[in-house]
């Protein structure tokens, strides 16, 4: 995948007057967020089980290797093989040198953000194999030559509208705008590419130590297929993704889903664990796990630990005010959003990636819902403090910083500025509460209005209201 965060700032501001990305934006923005709510609400044990799953991750980053041994030991003991890859570059190797041993020409793929980080696709396809996405959302985006917008709702940023028309043209049929017509479209087109794919790639949701066993969740039972039906299966996954045994994964099943889409679970709860044993009816004749490092090991007793906690939920994203605002594309790496926004310059490297973390607002919501708890604003926060001292922070930024901080020192001359800011900006709005333009600064309000100040102060309210009383 073509890394392009360097170009953030432009890309943000294509996406904010972008009209389709908006609508598209603004028919999903609700769902998720009143879902999850909805879901964790009627669920009592719903928080307890939040911090049960981060106390589980935190035990097997420190038994890491542990852990890994363990699910190394129980794969091949199934008859399955590990394979581990330092970086993409390793992955694309290993995974390249499967498929020409299974002579294979067609190669279908379920949803997996792992095989996105090792720019798989561009690999295969690279060197003459036809690479087929399963997950009907990363179908869309193949067709649309994009990467995802969204690590669990790869399309998101697309309407009804342009998919009928990708569909159109890829398909060479008349074109359809029923949403059922077109899942019934991509089904019927798909079906043929299960049968003929000599190998199939899947993501790992969890990787169970105790069973050796690979567990994706989907709701459209894709990777079910994917997996089965090729002579190959090949499982793509981090190194973090392990957890110690079946029990822990009961943890993470409930908080998942309800995390991700508010669903009580997914539709598709799928267990591997190595290849067709004597007797099976199907299942793949050969079974691969290629774990994936690039960087995460570098994390391991860092400030930056927490964030291989991460179970790819997407809740992050999907309660972020500036991903809300902008989608994924503008983020210009795998990873959008909050949990993007720390991942990408610790793996990607921090040049070419200042804008990412300075573009949170560090409302927090990122942290509130994170189902294993992870500190999302302070590591972004902390990813600043390590570009300040590296000395990428710009020279008028620095300047503004010193003059901020000059003016903080002093309450005074800080309460004196402030009421004059609010006043001139109340004036600016005559009387309408909201701002078309500021002044020095029109990026704030190139895409949305701004609500204007009362005319005094949150201090001076605030001590009004308590003089009320």
């Amino acid at each position: 995948m073509e890394f392009r965060s360097p170009e953030f700032k432009t890309r943000a501001v294509h996406a904010l007057h972008d009209a389709n990305l908006q609508k598209a934006l603004s028919n999903t923005k609700a769902g998720f967020v009143v879902k999850r709510a909805k879901a964790a609400e009627e669920m009592p044990e719903f928080e307890a089980l939040r911090d049960t799953a981060a106390e589980i991750k935190n035990h097997v980053l420190a038994n890491l290797d542990h852990y890994l041994e363990k699910y190394e030991a129980a794969v091949t003991a199934a008859g399955g093989h590990v394979h581990y890859a330092t970086d993409a570059e390793d992955a694309r190797r290993i995974i390249l040198g499967i498929c020409k041993k299974a002579n294979a020409k067609r190669i279908t793929k379920g949803k997996s953000m792992v095989s996105e980080e090792m720019s798989l696709n561009e690999a295969l396809i690279g060197e003459g194999y036809e690479v087929v996405e399963t997950d009907l959302g990363e179908y869309i985006i193949q067709l649309a030559d994009e990467p995802p917008s969204h690590i669990i709702a790869p399309a998101i940023h697309k309407t009804k509208d342009q998919v009928a028309d990708l569909f159109a043209a890829a398909h060479n049929k008349p074109r359809k705008t029923d949403r059922a017509e077109l899942v019934a479209e991509a089904r019927e087109v798909l079906r043929e590419k299960y049968f003929t794919a000599e190998v199939g790639i899947t993501g790992g949701n969890f990787l169970v130590a105790e069973t050796g066993s690979s567990v994706i969740v989907t709701n459209e039972g894709n990777g079910d297929l994917t997996q089965t039906l090729a002579k190959v299966h090949i499982v793509t996954s981090g190194i973090e993704r392990v957890i110690p045994s079946l029990d822990d994964l009961s943890v993470f099943l409930r908080i998942l889903a309800r995390s991700a889409t508010g669903q009580e679970t997914e539709s598709y709860t799928t267990f591997s664990t190595g290849p067709r044993r004597e007797g099976d009816i199907d299942g793949p004749e050969e079974y691969h796990v290629v774990l994936l490092d690039n960087g995460r090991s570098k994390m391991l007793g860092s400030r930056f630990q927490d964030m291989l906690r991460c179970i790819r939920c997407g809740a992050c994203m999907n309660h972020c005010p500036v991903y809300g605002s902008i989608g994924g594309h503008a983020y210009g790496w795998v990873y959008p959003g909050p949990m993007g926004s720390v991942l990408t310059p610790l793996i990607k490297g921090m040049d070419g990636t200042y804008d990412l973390p300075n573009a949170c607002t560090l409302n927090g919501r990122c942290k509130s819902v994170c189902p294993v708890r992870i500190p999302l604003p302070d590591l972004l926060r902390e990813i600043r403090h390590n570009q300040f001292r590296q000395d990428m922070t710009p020279k008028r930024q620095k300047q503004a910083l010193k003059l901020w901080r000059y003016v903080a020192e002093r309450p005074k001359l800080y309460h004196f500025a402030e009421r004059i800011g609010v006043r001139i900006l109340a004036s600016m709005a005559n009387g309408k509460g909201k701002l078309r333009s500021l002044p020095f600064d029109p990026g704030w309000t190139g895409a949305r209005d701004l609500p204007a100040p009362t005319g005094r102060t949150f201090l001076e309210l605030w001590q009004a209201k308590r003089g009320d009383k």
